[in-house]
């Protein structure tokens, strides 16, 4: 076993990976069968009350993690993506009462015809089960997942990144307290109490107890699962993320897109990495973009012929700069003949997760929207609002780029499937 398992009560990862994945099973027939609209919702509410009321607590436990991972030498953008403030306390909080507020999917029937045979066939909406969920640095998902997979009636294990150890252990003691005060089994939401990695490998390689596997986080955690998983995954491996600027562009809408697109958040990844610009536009809009990235500290490595516009402000670009997903003030730079070429760089460099063109010929957007092979494509918009929040899902898992089950922002419908269902009355087979 390894030595890294630093809660007292787990000393065999093994034996307690597969007890959680037990008990997880038995809460997600519970929850299927006592887990109502109005339980689900007063669990949701108790766990938001929880947490304001815990605030205090909850960055007491995040300043752990916080000290912890400057310790460790973790950059910047790590550390923005793992503090816990009153704001994202607000938002998780925020959430979790928006997620209550949407209706339950769960139970709703649709498609309902007569066959000629007299029967009626029809779908209805159901939980996955068991979802599991691995995740890094974002203190933050764990109450979002949480409540996504309650309101979507299933039983969820989470396992959150060692660098928000406490910051999870916390929140789920929350959780705990506001489920088992709406009168459902704290089971429902499990959020694995150890910081062993050997507890990822397990959780993926285990069918009986889990249903579907969704990572978030970067490329090499959502690689290492892809590849071991024995359990279905939803994913996305990065967020390559382009704002094409057309020759027909507004030039405040580009400024603006363009900038927010960027600086908004950093460490996120429906941030835009590249940035292109139309050949014809290109000094037009280069030199005030770049003045506005240089003071917000954006480091620019561009083409040569925005090197060429840009001088010492710029540095040139390496073929392996269309391909990164900095997650850093970092931006690629580069102009394109038209829309084909645009086209052909996202098709070429694009991760198949957020695009966005900033134009006012109307088919020129609508080729955009058309042809760009993206799970969210955006006309005059920033690539920032490629969430659950902002697409009006109270919050999200995770946002899929695989074209199956579901893809873009996962929200209470990506966590449901749908059976056949049949009615008749007597009916029998001719």
């Amino acid at each position: 076993m390894s030595q890294a398992a630093h809660h007292p009560s787990v000393t065999d990862v093994s034996a307690y990976m597969q007890d959680l994945g037990r008990r997880a099973r038995v809460a997600s027939r519970a929850i299927a069968a006592n887990g109502d609209t109005a339980a689900k919702n007063a669990a949701l509410h108790a766990i938001a009350n929880d947490l304001d009321a815990k605030r205090n607590d909850l960055i007491s436990a995040n300043r752990k993690d916080l000290e912890a991972g400057a310790a460790k030498g973790l950059d910047t953008a790590l550390l923005d993506r793992l503090e816990l403030n009153s704001a994202r306390i607000d938002d998780m909080i925020e959430g979790l009462r928006q997620v209550a507020a949407l209706p339950d999917p769960i139970g709703e029937v649709f498609d309902l015809k007569f066959r000629p045979s007299g029967i009626q066939v029809g779908r209805m909406r159901v939980p996955l089960g068991v979802v599991g969920i691995i995740y890094e640095s974002r203190p933050n998902v764990t109450a979002d997942a949480a409540a996504l997979c309650l309101k979507s009636g299933n039983a969820t294990v989470l396992r959150g990144g060692s660098e928000a150890f406490h910051s999870n252990q916390a929140i789920a003691a929350s959780i705990h307290r506001g489920l088992e005060a709406a009168g459902l089994p704290a089971d429902v939401v499990q959020v694995v109490a150890t910081t062993d990695r050997a507890a990822v490998d397990l959780m993926i390689s285990m069918p009986e107890s889990i249903d579907v596997i969704i990572p978030r986080g970067g490329k090499g955690l959502i690689e290492r699962i892809s590849s071991g998983a024995r359990v279905p995954v939803i994913k996305h491996l990065h967020g390559v993320c382009h704002v094409y600027v057309d020759d027909e562009a507004d030039p405040k809408k580009a400024f603006d897109v363009a900038l927010n697109a960027k600086t908004q958040r950093y460490g996120t990844c429906n941030t835009m990495e590249t940035l292109l610009l139309n050949d014809t536009v290109a000094e037009e809009f280069l030199a005030p973009l770049a003045a506005a990235y240089l003071e917000a500290g954006v480091e620019l490595r561009g083409c040569e012929k925005c090197c060429r516009i840009l001088g010492d402000q710029c540095s040139a670009a390496t073929e392996a700069d269309w391909d990164e997903e900095y997650l850093a003030p970092l931006l690629a730079l580069r102009v394109v003949s038209d829309l084909d070429d645009a086209m052909d760089h996202i098709a070429r460099h694009g991760s198949m997760h957020t695009e966005s063109i900033v134009t006012e010929n109307f088919s020129k957007a609508r080729r955009f929207l058309r042809e760009v092979d993206a799970s969210s494509v955006m006309v005059n918009a920033s690539t920032r609002f490629a969430d659950g929040f902002e697409y009006g899902l109270g919050a999200e898992i995770g946002i899929s780029t695989d074209k199956f089950h579901a893809r873009g922002p996962v929200g209470l419908e990506g966590l449901t499937s749908v059976k056949f269902i049949v009615l008749g009355d007597g009916h029998v087979r001719q």
